[in-house]
């Protein structure tokens, strides 16, 4: 099971698997949690005080022991729903902070592949209508095929038109069939760089799809414009 979404949530490692350890148990104390965890003593006790906070778990006391339960999985939409109310309410004061810095960095640089989503967030909130890639490799799907999927569609709900020069490897993906107000062009067959760049209003985002990605985000009005100019020239190209 891919439990990636939980850590994107805020659940610790340990929190995810006592959760699903009790999901499977039904009703249990702390020993068989223990013991399907394979987290130590002290560690479940902790992280058992932590659900309950969060409103994961619930237990009932018979005798002097505690007989602890996983909530339903489906109230997990509620902590989360929660957690962005509280963040919306934050988030005016937030962009207040970010108008009054000094200076916005130029380049920023991110790791990961969290990281790298973040950038790809950063570009779909800028400014322009269209979004130029090239260079986009079969590695780029280390991000899942339905995040580019759900990517896209929030770029097309925006009415921002994109045209995609993908490599060769991305053919059999069939990309085309998937996002909507785009048009893909695939490079011949061959050499296949490691590296994707986006173009997108005045940013510039460079991606290098190694093992552990790589991004780099330019704020750069004519940079931005130069890369255009060399994109629409790859892309006219016969």
């Amino acid at each position: 099971m891919d439990t990636t979404i939980l850590e994107d949530i805020g659940l610790t490692n340990a929190e995810i698997k006592v959760y699903l350890a009790l999901l499977e148990l039904g009703t249990a104390t702390a020993g068989p949690i223990i013991d399907k965890s394979g987290l130590q003593s002290s560690v479940v006790h902790m992280t058992l005080n932590k659900l309950l906070d969060k409103g994961m778990i619930s237990f009932i006391k018979e005798g002097k022991r505690n007989h602890y339960q996983a909530s339903n999985p489906k109230h997990i939409i509620s902590y989360i729903n929660e957690k962005r109310e509280r963040f919306e309410e934050l988030l005016p004061e937030l962009l207040l902070k970010q108008q009054t810095a000094p200076k916005k960095p130029e380049v920023i640089t991110f790791r990961t592949v969290k990281g790298v989503k973040e950038l790809l967030h950063e570009l779909l909130e800028s400014e322009g209508k269209e979004h130029n890639t090239f260079g986009s490799t079969k590695e780029s799907l280390m991000l899942g095929e339905s995040w580019w999927i759900s990517y896209h569609k929030k770029r097309s709900l925006k009415g921002i038109k994109a045209k995609l020069l993908f490599n060769e490897s991305l053919r059999e993906w069939k990309p085309e069939k998937k996002y909507t107000k785009c048009q893909v062009k695939y490079t011949q067959k061959g050499f296949e760089p490691l590296t994707e760049t986006i173009i997108r209003g005045d940013k510039v985002g460079i991606i290098l799809w190694t093992k552990i990605p790589l991004g780099i985000l330019i704020h750069h009005k004519l940079l931005a414009e130069s890369y255009e100019k060399f994109f629409e020239m790859m892309w006219n190209t016969p």
